[in-house]
């Protein structure tokens, strides 16, 4: 009897840790890009899934070191704050050919997600990212006034209080958009995590 229970339980264990590894390795599935920047360290999950031409154009830019040095250069405080394109002194980086937007994978643009910045042109977004720092249905392709919206393809996993520091600074200094940090945040280097 005991030997039956025995083997019952150590069955019902195996199937347990199955279970749970299997969900651990579907969690661990996404990307994860870590920013350290001038005022602290972010996390961000990528979604391959719902956003791949966005996703490998991402990681393209982090594994060419592109965003190492460069600058958020706009920040608006109850919106979201941008980089990915500009070096300190609002220098432009050199990017590559533009992608096309994927934003109707029915992802949203809520606090904390992960999206392409781009022009008024749909398929212009080439480096530049931004993170929602308070949801901007707006911005979702449904309720978008150009009936585009912007393409989500991550979300801050870790250092959500790092991007609230952000989203604090003090900005005017001359810019595209007069949104520029007056001292700068710079991405010291974006490493997709292994």
């Amino acid at each position: 009897m005991f030997h039956k229970l025995f083997k019952s339980a150590m069955a019902s264990l195996v199937f347990a840790l199955a279970f749970f590894t299997q969900a651990t390795a579907s969690q661990a599935a996404n990307p994860v890009v870590t920013l350290e920047t001038s005022m602290g360290i972010i996390k961000i999950e990528l979604y391959p899934e719902k956003s791949p031409v966005t996703v490998k154009n991402f990681i393209d830019y982090v594994e060419a070191k592109h965003y190492d040095g460069l600058i958020f250069h706009r920040v608006i405080p109850n919106f979201m704050i941008q980089g990915g394109g500009f070096e300190p002194g609002m220098k432009e980086r050199k990017t590559k050919a533009p992608i096309v937007n994927e934003s109707k994978n029915g992802l949203e643009n809520k606090r904390g997600t992960l999206a392409m910045a781009r022009t008024s042109e749909p398929d212009s977004a080439s480096s530049q990212f931004f993170i929602n720092v308070v949801d901007n249905g707006f911005l979702d392709r449904a309720k978008s006034r150009d009936g585009v919206g912007y393409c989500v393809f991550g979300k801050v996993i870790e250092g959500m209080e790092v991007v609230d520091k952000m989203k604090t600074v003090k900005t005017g200094r001359s810019g595209p958009h007069g949104d520029v940090p007056e001292d700068d945040i710079i991405i010291k280097s974006a490493k997709v995590a292994k």
